[in-house]
């Protein structure tokens, strides 16, 4: 991630020079290509993830090809089911964030276009070998390929983002199935038009039990992707405010929108669950300290049993002091929703701080 949102172009320009650019020596050994699929999924999910509270349509734009090649019929079983699931769960995020997919690949034109073009006809999200135009389709994006002008392709891109329309229905399909996808078709009786949409969707179960003890890889991996981001996530609304007293004291503010609370029973209050993940930085960036804990706040008895509850809660949290801390990172995952917020705040300077609000 080389910059957040931003619509200042020089800033954007000056993200782009200060990259150096890297040769890419995993690309020709087969040995790195499951690391290059994560890469692929675990950018996805990162941007999806940290977008999500932010209302409305979102274009992505993906210059490259994606995924390597990879046949899966000469891979394990349990690898293509696991290379399924990521699909699965992809797509899921990429909806429910309201993002869709545009690739575009930069190679320009081929001597032969059927070697990697035919791979945007596939209809199916599954059939044979996994490409990465066809996440594309799925999310109801295109791909672009076979053209040198990349810049005209961003355009199509942006274009075709310019102008769409939500529709909603209830299904009538009862199958509960979680590895059946479920196509979606819309019609148009105009005609010379033209509809693209996603191609359906996966169902989709709330997040699973937090167990602090042996947390899940996902789990892991989505709190140390928002950790290490310079991305705002805004799926839970949090503010941070410094400590009067204490340059590394601070108090969590999550506001109501983004809670979920429990209902009372006959031995509990209603109750809500986050965890708080909460890391310090030294000038260069270099994790100092990382902390993280599970966290559940009990609402006041006074508050009805049942029903809708919005109730904001604050969170205390105090770095062991280090001289070499700059910068700290708060990163709050509501266990409910599964939903991501963080905020950034600067060490050592009391009443200073950055709300991540948007």
């Amino acid at each position: 991630m080389l910059h957040d949102y931003t619509q200042n172009k020089d800033e954007i320009l000056s993200a782009l020079d200060h990259h150096f650019v890297a040769y890419p020596w995993q690309a020709h050994q087969g040995a790195w290509r499951g690391e290059r699929y994560a890469t692929a999924f675990g950018t996805l999910r990162r941007v999806a993830e940290a977008v999500t509270g932010h209302p409305g349509h979102k274009n992505m734009i993906w210059i490259g090809r994606g995924f390597p090649a990879l046949n899966l019929a000469n891979v394990p079983v349990d690898t293509e089911n696991r290379v399924y699931n990521a699909v699965q769960d992809c797509v899921n995020v990429l909806r429910d964030a309201r993002v869709t997919l545009y690739t575009i690949d930069p190679a320009g034109i081929s001597v032969d276009p059927g070697v990697y073009g035919s791979a945007a006809a596939f209809n199916d999200p599954f059939g044979g070998n996994y490409q990465f135009s066809r996440l594309a389709k799925a999310t109801g994006g295109r791909t672009l390929y076979g053209r040198n002008d990349v810049d005209a392709e961003i355009g199509t891109a942006i274009q075709d983002g310019a102008s769409f329309y939500t529709l909603t229905y209830r299904p009538t399909g009862v199958s509960l199935d979680p590895q059946k996808f479920r196509k979606i078709k819309v019609a148009i009786d105009r005609p010379g038009l033209t509809v693209t949409t996603r191609e359906g969707y996966y169902l989709q179960f709330g997040p699973g039990r937090v167990n602090p003890e042996n947390p899940s890889r996902r789990l892991v991996s989505d709190l140390m992707s928002a950790e290490s981001s310079t991305m705002v996530y805004d799926g839970v609304p949090i503010s941070i405010r410094p400590s009067q007293s204490d340059s590394d004291s601070f108090t969590i503010h999550i506001d109501a929108r983004g809670l979920a609370w429990t209902y009372a029973t006959e031995t509990e209050p209603r109750r809500t669950e986050v965890i708080l993940l909460a890391s310090s930085f030294d000038r260069k960036g270099k994790e100092l300290k990382r902390d993280a804990k599970v966290m559940k706040v009990a609402a006041p008895p006074t508050v009805p049993p049942t029903g809708r509850l919005e109730r904001s809660i604050d969170l205390d949290y105090k770095f062991d002091h280090d001289s070499k801390a700059v910068r700290a990172r708060f990163v709050v995952r509501v266990t409910a929703s599964g939903r991501i917020g963080t905020a950034d705040a600067v060490l050592g300077q009391q009443a200073t701080a950055t709300s991540s609000a948007k």
